[in-house]
Order: C-alpha cells, then sequence, then structure tokens
C-alpha cells in the first residue's frame, strides 16, 4: 500500500479523479445540469476520460484504490449533512414513512429485478440506489458484496450500471413530479414530502422541492436525510444477508460483515449536530465529502466497460422504473393523508 503512494500512477490518478469531480461540481452549479447532481455528473466526466485510453491505463493502479478508500471517506464526510435534531422534531410520521420507503422499495425493486432474470449483485445494487439515496447508497452498499478474482470487474460494471440506473430515473421522476406539482394541489409541506420521500438523489430531491417554495425545500430535504440516515443499518441488513444467502463460510471470513465506516457517518452526523462547529465548517467537511465522493465516482467510470453495460442494463433498468413510479404512488397517497 505505502509502495503505490510513492508512485507517479497514484498521483496521476489523484489529478485525473480530482479535476472530473471538481468540474462535476462546477457544472452542477447550472440550472440545467443542477438535476442531475455533481456525483453523476464525475461519472460522466470519468467516463469520456477513457477517450485518452493510455493515461487511464497509466493510472489504473491507483484508480481502484482511489474508488475504494476515497468513497468511504466520502460517506463518513456526508454524515455531517445530517442534523439529527432537525429529523428529530419532523417526527415519527417522517421517520416511518421513510423506513417504509426504504424498506418497500428495496425490497420490491430487487424481487421485480431477480424475476426479470437479473443478477443478484446488481438487482441489490439498484434496489439499494433506488430505495435510499442514488450514487452514494449505491457505493455504500457495494463493499457489503464481495468480490474476488474475475468478479471484481463485474462488481465495478454492476456498480457503474446501478448508478446510471437511478441517475436516469431520478432526473426523469424529477421533471414528472414538476409536471404533476399544478395537478395535484398540495400543500408545500405536502410537496416537500412527495419529493423527499420518492426521489433518488439528495440533488433530484432539492430541485424538485424548490419549486414548491422555502417550507417545501426544507421538508423535502428532512424527509430525504431521513431515507440518507438507513443507509448504515440498510448496510449492515443486506450485508448479513448477503452472506447468508451465498453460503459465506462465517469462520473462514471470521467475522460479519459490519460496515466500519457506516460507524464513521453516524459519528459524523452526532458530531455535526451536538458539537459547535458552525455553520461555515459544517458547509466545507460537506463540500470535502462531495469532492471525496466525486473522485470515486470519476474513478468508477474510468474503469466501465460500455459493451457490457448495454448488454446487462435492460431488465434491471425496467425493474427500477416499475418500482419508482409504484414509490411515486404510494407517497402521493401518503403525503396526502398524513401531512
Amino acid at each position: 500500500m505505502l509502495a503505490l503512494f510513492k508512485t507517479s500512477r497514484f498521483y496521476l490518478a489523484i489529478g485525473l479523479t480530482l479535476f472530473c469531480s471538481l468540474l462535476g461540481s462546477f457544472l452542477a452549479g447550472f440550472p440545467y445540469l443542477q438535476v442531475i447532481g455533481a456525483l453523476v455528473l464525475a461519472l460522466v466526466l470519468g467516463m469520456v476520460l477513457q477517450v485518452f485510453q493510455p493515461v487511464v491505463t497509466q493510472a489504473r493502479p491507483g484508480i481502484g484504490f482511489i474508488s475504494n478508500k476515497f468513497l468511504r471517506l466520502g460517506i463518513i464526510l456526508l454524515g455531517f449533512k445530517l442534523n439529527l435534531v432537525a429529523l428529530a422534531q419532523a417526527g415519527v410520521k417522517t421517520i416511518l414513512l421513510a423506513v417504509f420507503v426504504v424498506s418497500g422499495t428495496i425490497t420490491l425493486t430487487y424481487t421485480l429485478a431477480r424475476k426479470f432474470g437479473v443478477e443478484q449483485r446488481l438487482a441489490i445494487l439498484a434496489a439499494s440506489g433506488t430505495g435510499i439515496c442514488g450514487a452514494a447508497a449505491v457505493m455504500g452498499i457495494s463493499p457489503q458484496l464481495p468480490a474476488s478474482g474475475a468478479q471484481v470487474e463485474q462488481k465495478r460494471e454492476d456498480e457503474v450500471l446501478a448508478v446510471a440506473i437511478v441517475a436516469i430515473l431520478g432526473t426523469v421522476f424529477t421533471l414528472i413530479e414538476l409536471g404533476l406539482k399544478p395537478l395535484l394541489h398540495m400543500t408545500p409541506q405536502q410537496f416537500g414530502v412527495m419529493t423527499g420521500g420518492s426521489l433518488h438523489e439528495i440533488a433530484h430531491a432539492v430541485a424538485a422541492g424548490s419549486a414548491g417554495g422555502p417550507v417545501s425545500l426544507d421538508t423535502a430535504i428532512i424527509t430525504k436525510l431521513s431515507r440518507v440516515l438507513l443507509l448504515a443499518p440498510a448496510a449492515l441488513i443486506i450485508g448479513i444477508w448477503y452472506q447468508h444467502t451465498n453460503h459465506v463460510d462465517t469462520a473462514s471470513s471470521s467475522k460479519l460483515p459490519i460496515p466500519w465506516f457506516m460507524g464513521g457517518f453516524i459519528l459524523a452526523s452526532i458530531v455535526g449536530t451536538f458539537l459547535p462547529l458552525g455553520a461555515a465548517v459544517l458547509a466545507a467537511l460537506v463540500k470535502f465529502a462531495y469532492l471525496f465522493l466525486g473522485m470515486a465516482m470519476a474513478a468508477l467510470g474510468m474503469s466501465v466497460n460500455f459493451r457490457v453495460i448495454l448488454q446487462r442494463g435492460g431488465k434491471a433498468f425496467l425493474a427500477a422504473t416499475i418500482a419508482s413510479c409504484i414509490l411515486l404512488i404510494f407517497v402521493i397517497f401518503a403525503s396526502k393523508l398524513f401531512f
């Protein structure tokens, strides 16, 4: 590991992924790209870099490290975005809605995907991204699904494909919900609950929720972050379940697949909530979170096999689309009835 840090290949990988992450954040500031989000833009920019294949090949040893370690660091820092007091003040209804949405959507998407013949790992990742929080959930759950040998490359393809699915669907459903807004006759709070409870990425919830005004936006963010909070327990449960269903020898693996970096995520949320760090410091930590996550996404994009993705993506996309439609209908009714 230490030898890697001394190589020019590692710093080349750092430079390339940092460039993609920063450019993705910059582009996400434009109105029409804001709905896509910085993380997905960084992924796309990483894919574009494959045009310069000799450079990407030179950086490959560092790319694997960044897509793994920087991902965990980014998710830990993302915990500072969670204000536990604000979540508690949102009430039991919001937390219960998040539990129903996350558990129900993951179960439904996974079941549909498997019935359509999608491989187990891809089905889990697509379901997690659809049910929890898009790309960050895909990358947070992925370490819980171990792969070795030839499976490592396929696992990366599954990650990219799952991210692409939730990015496309999240963007499409953001536009759908904005179009439905005049027809649903919702209060600002109800519209915020609908967008935060049904859309995939935080960027999607912010983009749609802001259309209903400040109350709607705040409600959308709180509702969405209630789902993000469930990323840690979901990762633990899915890891244990995956190990059990694939008959992993717990004696040889020596320990349960506990996502320790998720402990850092929860600890960061506790620190950000209860220690007087100041709004500027918290905002900077969240920016660093997206910077590192963007670098991990760019590294992922630089190792994409486009041909395989086109061959394997259709059925998983169909399953996630059906589940997203059912999720939207459920959340519309829930927001109308209970909020």
